[in-house]
């Protein structure tokens, strides 16, 4: 059976809304402190969904059961990974180091996959997941973004690699079909929950700076990142084997370098082109059926 094309355009959309993401976050974090920013990404998103699921009157999760698992995915993704990601970055650890770190977690899913979750990795998977990380090496240390670095910094972008490997599992084994405005909402209920309480007692939120590059920034981090690129990639994990779908995650450091040129002015030397290349080799064998 073909599937659908959005089915098929949807490794490609992902990647791109997904890795212009991290570009798009470094410049709202020059405007807000990171809980901050993710608090009121997520408030906006609350806003936006739930008189939305009310007008069309979605499907809400059956059982208190159905409820914890999106739940449990929204914590980890939203709350675990986001928010460490970003306060790694006020630690001062660099792009680069928090991109190699997170790259790590097509090994880490395919580790557990088998136990969690029942699927077989084979050699060829372990083959293209293998050149996809040193792909993604290659972009990372092409752009010398790999510097010495807060302990504790690094700490906390391990611990957001676990917070993606854990909701990605989670989600292959628990998730079902539940409408993405319900899904997507009690996700980012749950982080607005934990970020804005967060945000309040960490952070002085009276220091963001209202302009128009936030507001921007805000808008692609919300319909973009958040609503599209967050369902592309759960609807691929519920529709393909999760080993396959995370080797995806290689090409992000690449794509993310790619899209911090003309963002940031952070230019791509010839290695990081070449281990963007090889990335894309690896993904493309360990997606291959």
């Amino acid at each position: 059976m073909t599937p659908p094309f959005w089915l098929r355009a949807a490794p490609v959309v992902f990647l791109v809304l997904w890795s212009a993401g991290f570009g798009v976050a470094k410049l709202g974090l020059d405007h807000a402190p990171p809980m901050t920013l993710l608090a009121l990404r997520y408030g906006i998103l609350v806003l936006v969904l739930l008189p939305l699921a009310l007008i069309l009157r979605v499907p809400m999760p059956q059982g208190l059961r159905a409820w914890g698992h999106v739940a449990l995915v929204g914590f980890l993704v939203q709350v675990v990974y986001f928010a460490l990601c970003y306060q790694a970055f006020k630690l001062g650890v660099s792009a680069g180091g928090v991109a190699i770190i997170v790259c790590l977690q097509p090994i880490l899913v395919a580790l557990a996959a088998p136990r969690f979750v029942g699927e077989e990795v084979g050699p060829r998977v372990w083959a293209g997941l293998a050149l996809g990380l040193a792909g993604a090496a290659l972009v990372i240390f092409g752009r010398s973004a790999v510097a010495a670095e807060s302990g504790l910094g690094v700490a906390l972008a391990f611990g957001a690699l676990f917070g993606i490997s854990g909701g990605t599992l989670w989600e292959k084994r628990h998730g079902v079909s539940h409408h993405p405005v319900a899904a997507n909402l009690i996700q980012y209920a749950v982080g607005a929950v934990f970020t804005i309480p967060l945000a309040l007692i960490t952070e002085d939120v009276t220091s963001v700076n209202w302009d128009g590059e936030l507001i921007w920034v805000l808008v692609y981090l919300v319909a973009a990142n958040s609503l599209l690129a967050m369902s592309l990639l759960f609807a691929m994990i519920r529709m393909g084997e999760v080993a396959r779908v995370s080797a995806l995650f290689y090409l992000v450091p690449a794509l993310s370098a790619l899209f911090a040129w003309p963002l940031l002015g952070e230019a791509m030397p010839p290695l990081a082109w070449g281990g963007m290349a090889l990335a894309g080799l690896g993904v493309a064998l360990a997606s291959r059926r």
